[in-house]
């Protein structure tokens, strides 16, 4: 059966794009494929945090997982620092990583920004340790959103540059992006232009995963939109970023599409389709809440999930590990 490795870093709370985008998604998968969960805290090192604010996130997203419908005893699920190989094949692959091509990386300018003498390392290396998560298992596919397709092409890169350095082209695979739903880029509800995010600064931006059905329904009735009823077709949503982002939203939580949610609400007032989606908000992200409560709530059976998922990854990457090392030329006993 073919791998699928992903992750999300334990920064803040994690809101509805990351649901639509990655989450709902996973779930669907872990039928399919071999399937590897982790929440990747050492990229959570990237940024300015608090330790015992970053301990509560890696536990709250764990929790986020299974309360999303992620099985733990079926699929693996851990946090990426309780496994060395992560650290280890980053090092490895920093050293087959010509600078040419992190610096071709649009992520690491987007975040630095008007700082980027300030920048830290890691967030400029970044993408390797990323290719390091997914290869260290020999992941086959690579569920991702459109802003981490390119590191995920630079990981193939690697991989690849890694396989032929060594004269080793089958040893590594090349994985393979999956970018699926209606919702692979969720927007801010203040501002359709903008991607919906964890660091916006206004929490009517988004919809998080832990809040309440008057919350959500709160939210959704303060979302921007325009004064023109919903349009009949995609052409003419398309030109209209928040009122498309809206429908975006219904579409991916009903499991349908925006045609099919425009023939069923085109020449509506928002007033109405509004309430319409926050009733199936409500009654698709309040169970999730509800049971990210109850785990939080018990800490002990989260750190059992991912202590055992640790182990089992583990496993997995301390032979990849081995046969890494035999092949660069180091000396393992």
């Amino acid at each position: 059966m073919n791998r699928i490795f992903s992750g999300m870093q334990p920064t803040r709370q994690l809101h509805l794009g990351n649901y639509l985008g990655a989450l709902k998604n996973w779930v669907r998968l872990q039928d399919q494929f071999e399937a590897i969960f982790c929440v990747v805290d050492l990229h959570a090192l990237t940024i300015d945090h608090d330790p015992e604010t970053l301990r509560n996130n890696i536990r709250a997203v764990t929790a986020a997982y299974v309360a999303a419908g992620i099985d733990p005893e079926k699929n693996i699920l851990f946090n990426q620092s309780a496994v060395p190989g992560h650290a280890e094949l980053n090092w490895i692959f920093a050293c087959h990583t010509p600078l040419g091509w992190l610096n071709r990386m649009t992520q690491f300018k987007e975040k630095a920004g008007k700082h980027r003498e300030n920048a830290v390392l890691g967030l400029y290396a970044y993408p390797v340790l990323m290719a390091a998560d997914i290869l260290l298992y020999k992941a086959t596919h690579v569920p991702v959103g459109e802003d981490q397709k390119q590191h995920l092409e630079l990981a193939r890169d690697i991989g690849g540059a890694f396989n032929r350095y060594y004269k080793r082209d089958d040893f590594f695979p090349l994985p393979e992006p999956q970018i699926l739903g209606e919702a692979t880029r969720v927007m801010s509800l203040r501002d359709g232009t903008k991607k919906m995010s964890k660091s916006d600064e206004s929490d009517y931006s988004r919809i998080n995963l832990t809040d309440d059905a008057d919350t959500i329904a709160l939210k959704i009735r303060k979302a921007k939109t325009d004064p023109e009823p919903l349009p009949e077709t995609v052409e003419e949503l398309e030109k209209r970023p928040e009122a498309d982002n809206l429908v975006t939203i219904y579409a991916a939580l009903a499991d349908s599409s925006r045609s099919a949610v425009l023939a069923e609400h085109a020449g509506s007032q928002f007033s109405g389709f509004k309430s319409a989606l926050a009733d199936l908000a409500v009654a698709k992200l309040g169970p999730i809440a509800a049971e990210m409560k109850r785990l939080m709530d018990e800490r002990t059976e989260l750190d059992r999930i991912l202590q055992r998922g640790a182990e089992r990854a583990g496993a997995i990457a301390e032979k990849t590990m081995g046969e890494v090392k035999d092949i660069v030329g180091l000396l393992r006993y």
